[in-house]
């Protein structure tokens, strides 16, 4: 069965303490109750505050929960009743649907209706304002104004409003779980998801200009995003880079980025018999396709960088890297009598796969507008405590979709910190070993799909009797376009990371709960939700802040764990994160964009570097979206491929020195915490 507690039901809690500055002396319901021995006046109190945030929130809630002095779950008679008044006042919040919940204005009664207007100013005092609408009606109103990203917080400003002004309370003594864990998505203090619309209209532009193309060969047939910034749950979506427009001038500011992200798109290109069927000339004609789609987008004023990998166009202020998909990649291996796209060639794979993942996450962020804020702070939570290198954003995408579709005994979550809290949940409590998670978003399957998910899960687990560690997929998901999990679990997380994963989130959940119920105490703050125990590890190696291509996304720079030092590193000089712009460099335009590195990342190149150089040795941790530590764990004498006549592991000491030779430039220090363990 699953608990149903003020956290995980509610889609906001408030809470107050100091019940004793609550103004009573007013309410002739409560004072005539001076003859309960027991205070009664708590319940009044409950019905009182009930009603003001009905009144005030009016149909923005679907339901309001008030509780005080409610018996303890660990309560026993023979303590008697002496602390359940310094039990805190909760208040459970439920949303309705989000346009009424979220809107920015209250409207009133009409003037003309002289006693409901007197009542409307005597409950919003200074709030209450005449206003003249569009449509010419004039009426008493409240208005909210806040910036589109912070829309969910007008629940919060409107309880805190009503409740401060109605019981004499002051502000800093409520605490309304709304907005305690936007920290983590702001950059300087504002969320980058407000400049989507401009990245869209970026996304469009191009899509016009690709399907007008006249001097490729084949017409652009299809356009599509597949980036998760199309699809609202990219943890920071690009802002738009100055030297990334169009050769028109443009204002530039003192200091830019050096690196830019390119944002993947998928063209198709109409139908034609031509194509080779041998999958490498294949993709050689497909590289031909994109140079020449490359050279004519040039010539219409874009800035594009070409190689034979790919093909990057800077234009509208984002970068967006381009991809062709061809259906015949699937369908070759057909025609040599394999029906399975499995064994269809890699990229086309990859991309047909991505193609129905972006389509069906964009159908449910539609459906669910707090979907997306939910997934960020999910992708958040994974890479602050390490774990990227183990679980793609597809998967964690589609883990929250599971909450979503199915959040029995729940409704489905409408704030931020109530789907996260129920994603922790559920990453820990999920049956991930005897159970798949079955990910429906369209509502496609029928008992034959589910009878097909259910043979393929079961054919997964066959050797789990022969070694109950030895499973893959170790997380099945299952969706429409891919019934067998191959596309985002099949090699990663394995067992042993998803138990580690899994015991992480369930002490983030606890957490998490307690920070919603009680309130922040001592060390234990909304903060620790996102810090993860360097000791967790085997050995440590910390990152110069400044030498990472996004220093501005470091949540908590790395403290030096402790453990033997083995190696130092001075900063490297030969990157920088930003460069400047002076008007010098308004004159030589072009000459500063080709010092633009496009898709480039340090850290991922160590990391490449590092598993090339280590593929058995140990583990690699880290956070892909803003992390200066990176975690190493030894990898065991049978993942080595070691038996007891091989020589010893060499000593871990100098193979972490040759970890920082690797890394000189980018690596501060490499800190040696426990030694492998000799089996």
């Amino acid at each position: 069965m699953t608990k149903v507690d003020f956290g995980a039901k509610f889609d906001s809690c408030l809470r107050y303490v100091q019940l004793s500055k609550i103004n009573l002396k007013g309410n002739s319901k409560v004072t005539a109750l001076s003859f309960c021995s027991d205070d009664e006046s708590w319940r009044i109190l409950e019905k009182d505050v009930q009603s003001l945030l009905q009144q005030g929130l009016t149909d923005r809630t679907k339901m309001i929960r008030v509780l005080w002095r409610s018996t303890p779950s660990e309560w026993n008679i023979m303590d008697g009743f002496s602390e359940f008044g310094s039990s805190p006042l909760i208040v459970g919040v439920m949303l309705s649907l989000l346009e009424k919940s979220y809107r920015l204005v209250d409207i009133g009664p009409n003037p003309e209706n002289r006693d409901e207007a007197i009542k409307f100013r005597k409950f919003w005092g200074e709030k209450a304002e005449l206003r003249r609408f569009k449509d010419g009606a004039i009426a008493e109103s409240t208005v909210w104004e806040t910036e589109t990203w912070e829309r969910h917080t007008i629940i919060k400003r409107i309880a805190d409003y009503v409740l401060t002004k109605h019981l004499l309370l002051r502000q800093e003594d409520l605490t309304h779980v709304v907005d305690q864990l936007d920290f983590c998505l702001l950059v300087g203090g504002q969320d980058p998801v407000s400049s989507s619309g401009a990245l869209l209209e970026a996304f469009d532009t191009l899509a016009k200009q690709l399907r007008l193309l006249d001097d490729v060969p084949l017409k652009i047939s299809t356009v599509q995003p597949l980036d998760s910034a199309f699809r609202h749950t990219s943890v920071f979506p690009p802002e738009p880079h100055p030297l990334a427009y169009e050769k028109s001038s443009q204002r530039l500011p003192n200091f830019a980025a050096t690196c830019v992200r390119s944002l993947e798109v998928m063209i198709q290109l109409e139908g034609s018999g031509n194509w080779p069927l041998d999958p490498v000339a294949m993709e050689k004609t497909k590289s031909a396709f994109l140079l020449r789609i490359g050279e004519s987008l040039e010539d219409r004023g874009m800035f594009v960088t070409a190689s034979e990998d790919e093909i990057n166009v800077l234009t509208s202020g984002y970068s967006f890297l381009l991809k062709i998909f061809h259906e015949r990649g699937l369908v070759v291996q057909k025609q040599a009598g394999d029906s399975n796209i499995q064994s269809a060639p890699s990229k086309d794979k990859e991309l047909f796969y991505r193609s129905q993942h972006s389509s069906m996450i964009n159908g449910l962020h539609g459906i669910y507008q707090v979907y997306g804020p939910v997934v960020r702070l999910a992708k958040r939570w994974i890479s602050a405590h390490l774990f990227s290198s183990f679980i793609s954003e597809e998967a964690v995408e589609l883990v929250v979709a599971y909450l979503f579709l199915r959040p029995f005994p729940f409704h489905a979550p409408s704030s931020r910190v109530t789907g996260f809290l129920r994603f922790l949940r559920l990453l820990s409590s999920f049956d991930w070993t005897f159970s798949p998670m079955i990910v429906d978003i369209n509502n496609d399957f029928n008992l034959k799909d589910e009878k097909e998910i259910n043979e393929n899960f079961m054919l997964s687990r066959r050797s789990y009797e022969q070694n109950p560690y030895d499973i893959e997929p170790a997380m099945f998901l299952a969706t429409s376009y891919d019934k067998s999990s191959e596309a985002w679990t099949k090699q990663s997380p394995s067992k042993s990371v998803l138990k580690r994963i899994a015991s992480y989130a369930k002490s983030s959940a606890e957490l998490l709960t307690n920070l919603i119920i009680h309130g922040q105490s001592g060390q234990y703050t909304w903060e620790c939700l996102f810090r993860t125990p360097l000791s967790n590890y085997d050995a440590v190696i910390l990152l110069h802040k400044e030498k990472l291509c996004r220093p501005h996304h470091v949540l908590f720079p790395a403290e030096i764990p402790n453990g033997k030092l083995v190696i130092q590193g001075k900063p490297s000089n030969d990157f920088h994160p930003y460069m400047p712009l002076s008007k010098s460099v308004v004159r030589s335009l072009h000459d500063t964009r080709d010092k633009l590195l496009v898709n480039f990342d340090p850290t991922a190149y160590f990391l490449r570097d590092l598993k090339c150089a280590f593929p058995v040795t140990f583990k690699l941790w880290h956070d892909s979206i803003g992390g200066d530590a990176i975690g190493l764990t030894w990898e065991s004498s049978k993942k080595r491929g070691r038996d007891e006549d091989d020589e010893a592991m060499p000593d871990p000491t100098s193979i972490l020195k040759e970890v920082g030779d690797v890394g000189k430039g980018l690596v501060r220090s490499v800190h040696l915490l426990k030694a492998p363990k000799l089996e």
